[in-house]
């Protein structure tokens, strides 16, 4: 069967290129093309338009890339067209993906959407586009199953799929003095820094994070850098003293980390699993912000604290995202009762979010279902 998978996103990479390794197992037959990056790369997967050209976060950069964004899309249907696929999969990716959806669908494409838009969070309006335009959901969240039934939407739930890439990470994951050998750091317990995967937001929010350091000497600040962004650009937010910078091993820093500072997204939750407690930092434009306090619909903006339901663990959001403020809770959690309790809660959050094989029961789900439907 041949499948067109997107991926617009580092995440969406990820997960869809463990997605692929599932459905490889069931469907022996199984061939794919689509957008994505090195990951769905490294499963045979014949990307068409790298992820490294696809990612646009914001209101102010969705305007100024707009043609850019327009072009991939015509060039993205013309490629369905030229490949006439069983089935489209879409990965997250919302702006682009439903709009593909939509396309793909009037052609008589199979449409299924793995990772769902937010829209229990906000643009409400897309339910409708979702129920119109995908023969089925398959979803990563435990309440989304629910909500996504209220609306007559077909939908199945089989776990997060961070589990997955956790477990398949954590037997390469070395020992704390390891870990400090390789990188050079020194023997002190590590606070990770997670100052996001964009220039953008790590340019608002690096500089604050790192301006805490030197009320902590009994701690060594790590920096989780990403491979696709230069040492120079972090460098240049060091003014006081030079941090240090591990590039690509976000997970083994975490699980070598006592606590950590961490930009608002994928990645709080990636903390959580690790039990690792944290302080979550959200930061864009004024006129993205005002916007979306406009049209959001959650109380929080942290995985952790969506699923919970509770403010499980703090959020530093905007104005309220400053060295001080920063500072203060960093020292709540670093030792005593809000440290424990972090860590109760993410017991809680253990057991809603399921076990490890998330990815293959998707993957199981999505071809018992192409061969239920023919």
């Amino acid at each position: 069967m041949k499948y067109y998978v997107i991926a617009g996103e580092a995440s969406g990479d990820l997960h869809a290129s463990n997605l692929i390794e599932g459905i490889k197992k069931y469907d022996h037959n199984a061939v794919f093309r689509g957008f994505g990056g090195n990951l769905m790369i490294s499963k045979n997967v014949q990307i068409v338009k790298h992820i490294s050209e696809l990612a646009f976060m914001g209101i102010t950069e969705v305007i100024a890339n707009i043609i850019t964004i327009r072009n991939n899309f015509n060039f993205c249907k013309k490629d369905i067209i030229s490949y006439s696929p069983d089935v489209l999969i879409l990965v997250d990716y919302p702006g682009f993906n439903l709009r593909i959806a939509k396309f793909a669908k009037s052609k008589g494409i199979k449409v299924f959407y793995y990772i769902s838009p937010a829209v229990w969070a906000w643009h409400r309006s897309r339910i409708k586009i979702i129920r119109k335009f995908t023969n089925k959901m398959f979803v990563i969240l435990p309440f989304e199953k629910e909500f996504y039934r209220k609306f007559n939407i077909e939908v199945e739930f089989a776990g997060h799929p961070l589990l997955d890439a956790i477990a398949n990470e954590e037997n390469n994951i070395p020992s704390f003095s390891e870990f400090c050998k390789q990188n050079k750091l020194s023997g002190k317990p590590i606070i990770a820094i997670l100052p996001g995967s964009r220039q953008q937001e790590i340019k608002k929010k690096l500089p604050v994070m790192l301006a805490c350091i030197p009320y902590f000497n009994k701690y060594q600040f790590v920096i989780a850098g990403v491979p696709s962004i230069s040492i120079d650009f972090y460098n240049q937010f060091m003014i006081k003293q030079k941090t240090p910078i591990v590039f690509g091993k976000t997970y083994q820093i975490l699980k070598n980390s006592h606590s950590a500072i961490v930009t608002s997204g994928t990645a709080t939750l990636e903390t959580a699993l690790f039990r690792i407690p944290q302080v979550v930092c959200y930061k864009v434009s004024s006129l993205t912000y005002f916007i979306a306090k406009l049209i959001v619909h959650v109380k929080y903006i942290s995985l952790v604290n969506i699923i919970l339901n509770k403010e499980a663990v703090c959020e530093l959001i905007q104005g309220k995202f400053t060295v001080e403020a920063l500072k203060n809770e960093l020292t709540l959690i670093t030792g005593g009762f809000k440290r424990e309790q972090i860590l109760s809660d993410y017991d809680s959050l253990s057991k809603l979010i399921g076990t490890a094989g998330a990815s293959q029961r998707t993957a199981k789900f999505i071809v018992d279902y192409l061969k239920q439907i023919g």
